[in-house]
């Protein structure tokens, strides 16, 4: 039997540091921040555990951690069923296929504080088509005084936004699947329905697992989208977890920032965690 070697391990070493130094030094540093009083870096007092008790008591965090899960569950439902259908019709020309996958990552790289500007030039009244189109069928479009438009247009941006990401992943997904799976299902005489949930959707279990855990840590902690567009309003109305956090560091309340930016990270590897778990005992069904 030939003796495997770990060498390789060796390789990694580089990267394991960098990101000990980049993420694992920030993490200490405000962990410990979160028991301080902090006024300056050289004037703190230590306050304990004041700013998780302070914190866990109110229910501003209960509310904004409620408004955030919906906005991950509403993420959820609309950009995977969109994101797969979109690459269920990706065409298989190569030349066509490289410029609808070109399109759909072009989204991607769009820097996010230019999101926000994007979307309220597309539905500003005097220029944006989306703007031009509801007056032409005289739809009172008020992202900045009705809450329920204010969620459209963030869920619609963040859709533009992402839906890229979900079906580049799924068409990657997709093209695993050998021809011979499909001849098969002809000569079986397999609807599209069947093809789709015996062949594909198998296939599709691994990236959109990943896709799916990057999607709902991003959208738990959106922030200059939807900063962006209404600040958290009307009326608290889109106020997301991260915006309850920026207003703390905006207003130099560093020690209680610090508690909220630890808590908030326990809430999404719980999140991530439950997920985890609940993928693995569907492969174990599966199986």
């Amino acid at each position: 039997m030939k003796q495997q070697s770990n060498a390789a391990w060796w390789l990694a070493l580089p990267a394991i540091a960098l990101l000990g130094l980049v993420g694992f030094v920030p993490l200490v540093a405000v962990i410990n921040y979160s028991f301080f009083d902090i006024f300056t870096l050289d004037s703190r007092f230590w306050v304990g555990a004041e700013w998780y008790a302070a914190l866990v008591g109110t229910p501003d965090l209960y509310a904004a951690l409620g408004r955030s899960l919906l906005f991950t569950t509403l993420v959820l439902l609309i950009q995977f069923p969109l994101g797969v259908a979109i690459a269920l019709l990706i065409p298989q020309n190569t030349i066509a296929k490289g410029a609808v996958l070109m399109i759909l990552a072009l989204p991607l790289v769009v820097p996010w504080n230019m999101i926000p500007a994007i979307w309220l030039g597309f539905i500003n009244t005097d220029y944006g088509f989306l703007g031009q189109m509801f007056e032409a069928i005289g739809w009172d479009f008020d992202y900045k005084f009705t809450a329920m438009h204010t969620w459209m247009l963030i869920l619609a941006m963040d859709t533009w936004h992402w839906v890229g990401l979900v079906a580049i992943l799924a068409h990657s997904g997709l093209s695993t699947v050998p021809q011979t799976y499909y001849l098969a299902a002809k000569i079986d005489g397999a609807g599209r329905w069947a093809v789709f949930r015996h062949i594909q959707l198998p296939k599709l279990h691994g990236v959109l697992t990943m896709a799916l855990i990057l999607r709902v840590m991003d959208s738990m902690m959106i922030y200059t989208e939807a900063f962006g567009i209404n600040a958290g309003g009307p009326d608290d109305a889109t106020s997301f977890l991260s915006l309850e956090l920026g207003e703390d560091i905006a207003a130099f309340n560093y020690g209680p920032a610090a508690a909220r930016s630890v808590v908030y990270l326990l809430i999404v590897m719980v999140v991530a965690w439950a997920l985890q778990i609940l993928s693995r005992r569907q492969n174990r069904g599966a199986l």
